[in-house]
């Protein structure tokens, strides 16, 4: 699947080095070590609506990895999925009379434009699920013959008695992963499952949803078992970072692991999972089930993409919270103090400007401590302090390469 325009990024001088992020299987911060290539799994969105703005939090962030490695002197080995075909993309379209297929294409080349909007570095591979049933089925067909699955009424769970290490990602109790399964497309009250928290791996086809052919019968591929193909297929097992939200930490997360795991021996799945805090409106998390939506595509029409995005860095990634109108305004004004010092003929010295913007991303991705570096700069600069000719550029470049902002 097509993926999106890349924006130019401009060198620097020097090299940074890798970040230290939070990883929630070992709950604490730790050094991810890539090897020349870094390779890191994003999971994408199911296209039954547009692009709001906890999405656009969650891809800034991994974006930012992908520029501090770059930055460090890695290549970058990203991917990313479109869930195509998935329970609430089928309901919508339902609700809204459109065909799935066209109502996920139209999500899709939104999602695109906000991405491009808001210069977010693209995937190598952009996989819709739909292109890769056949690679889905083929992996439950090897957790099948590692005898990891079961067959119940012509769907193929996977037998979490088959993971001996679950939970070790979320490090969450039983108890409430229970909850957690019942309110994220889980079933754990189906009669006739070994274990309430078995999980869908094939679902055999039923009257009025699409289905694929394959060995394991008609039908569509579960949910976590999509990622954890495409991931395969691309990255290998053992890859450097697999990230998303943090409502995906579980299920999704966990059990996309233990098939990695399963299908190719290698523990952990993922050296690092990394997830990005949830944006709230109203006081509950921003959600297309709720309704309670800030979309990228009218924000961006009202404000510089710019601006959404210094609205976004504004806040620690892993942090929860609530967006209010006024950030709007106190973005759009970061960024008119920001391009008019980066707009001057001299400045102060930006070394160290540079050098303490790398310091503060390579530490977790601190973005809120690195844009304070430059609106430091940038009031000094404004108040005519600095003779450099040179600062300004390099200031304007460092807010580009690092943190995706274009003056």
């Amino acid at each position: 699947m097509r993926s999106w325009s890349v924006p130019k990024v401009p060198p620097l001088p020097g090299a940074g080095v890798p970040p230290r992020l939070f990883d929630t299987a070992a709950g604490e911060i730790v050094p991810t070590r890539p090897g020349p290539t870094a390779r890191m799994y994003v999971c994408g969105i199911t296209p039954y609506d547009a692009t709001h703005l906890g999405h656009a939090n969650t891809y800034l962030a991994f974006d930012l990895v992908n520029r501090v490695w770059r930055d460090a002197g890695h290549q970058v080995h990203f991917t990313q999925n479109a869930t195509d075909v998935d329970d609430p993309l089928l309901e919508r379209a339902e609700q809204t009379g459109l065909d799935w297929r066209e109502l996920a294409e139209r999500e899709i080349e939104l999602f695109r434009t906000d991405m491009e909007a808001l210069r977010i570095l693209p995937p190598r591979e952009y996989v819709a699920v739909t292109e890769v049933v056949d690679q889905v089925a083929e992996l439950v067909e090897r957790l099948r013959d590692k005898g990891a699955t079961y067959d119940l009424d012509g769907d193929v769970y996977f037998d979490v008695a088959a993971a001996p290490k679950f939970g070790a990602v979320s490090g969450y109790s039983e108890g409430l992963m229970l909850t957690l399964s019942g309110e994220r497309g889980g079933d754990p009250g189906r009669p006739g499952k070994k274990h309430p928290l078995d999980w869908l791996l094939w679902r055999a086809e039923r009257p009025g949803e699409p289905s694929w052919p394959s060995r394991l019968g008609r039908g569509r591929p579960g949910w976590h078992v999509e990622c954890t193909a495409i991931a395969l297929a691309n990255l290998g097992g053992g890859f450097d970072v697999a990230g998303g939200g943090s409502d995906l930490i579980f299920p999704h997360h966990e059990c996309g692991a233990h098939e990695g795991h399963v299908a190719s021996g290698e523990w952990p799945f993922a050296r690092a999972y990394v997830h990005a805090g949830m944006v709230a409106l109203d006081g509950e998390k921003m959600s297309k089930s709720k309704g309670n939506l800030v979309f990228v595509s009218r924000l961006r029409g009202q404000i510089d993409p710019m601006a959404v995005r210094l609205a976004l860095l504004a806040h620690h990634y892993r942090a929860d919270w609530e967006w209010t109108a006024d950030q709007s305004a106190s973005a759009e004004a970061r960024l008119a103090r920001w391009r008019s010092a980066a707009g001057l003929r001299t400045g102060p010295e930006a070394g160290s400007v540079l050098e303490e913007v790398r310091a503060r991303l390579a530490d977790d991705l601190d973005a809120p401590g690195a844009l304070a570096v430059i609106d430091g700069w940038a009031e000094r600069a404004l108040a005519g302090g600095g003779t450099d000719p040179g600062a300004p550029a390099l200031v304007g470049d460092v807010a580009d390469a690092l943190l995706g902002v274009e003056l």
